[in-house]
């Protein structure tokens, strides 16, 4: 069976740090040619006066090197999930800076951009919290069921199929398909899994790892 591993936050710190400014991840961004990466705002300023990677010396581009940086969202996400109240800071530095100068506010930029995104819409969790889910028996893909079942049919079956369940978000897949096997008495003989969509969970993940991993939000 996998065994979960807790690892430091300070062994991961080489991963999640900008070299430029020794701080965690601000608005992750990545340079195309080497894949290292940098807070926005220390990149941006760097190549105003330089051509070249700080970090490996790799030509960015000749003439233009911001054509050649990424922002790197799937890295800053991590940022945020693993570095605890780095995220509230930052929404929080975003509004009083805001609120000090009207004046510098992006008409394009987003609720993040502006610091108005709280921690719960961003799908952050805690281990003791309650998560609400609901699940259903998996019978094949939808197009195949369309086949045999009429489409009001379908509907009345599939809601009659939903349970709705509230569980911590440190409750792991493996106790989750244990409760369903004693909830529904499924006899022995049968295998329980869960998935999500159509993808089979593996039993060691939690429910705070599912909301993490696929596109989960309140």
């Amino acid at each position: 069976m996998h065994r979960t591993t807790r690892i430091k936050i300070t062994e991961l710190n080489p991963h999640l740090m900008c070299a430029l400014c020794g701080g965690y991840f601000i608005d992750a961004t990545t340079i195309v040619e080497c894949l290292h990466s940098f807070c926005k705002t220390c990149i941006v300023r760097y190549l105003e006066t330089n051509k070249y990677c700080p970090m490996c010396d790799v030509q960015v581009h000749k003439t233009r090197p911001l054509l050649s940086i990424r922002s790197d969202k799937t890295l800053q996400d991590i940022v945020y999930k693993l570095v605890p109240g780095l995220f509230k800071d930052e929404m929080k530095r975003r509004r009083d800076f805001y609120a000090a100068y009207p004046m510098a506010e992006v008409p394009n930029g987003s609720n993040e951009d502006r610091g108005e995104v709280s921690e719960q819409d961003k799908g952050s969790l805690a281990d003791d919290e309650i998560v609400s889910l609901s699940i259903e028996f998996y019978e094949g893909s939808r197009e195949e069921k369309k086949g045999t079942v009429e489409n009001g049919d379908l509907e009345k079956e599939k809601k009659n199929g939903v349970r709705f369940l509230r569980c911590p978000a440190a409750m792991t897949v493996m106790h989750l398909a244990k409760f369903l096997r004693n909830k529904m008495d499924v006899p022995s003989k049968y295998k329980v899994e869960v998935l999500y969509e159509d993808e089979p969970l593996k039993e060691y993940y939690t429910l705070m790892d599912i909301a993490y991993i696929y596109p989960w939000r309140r």
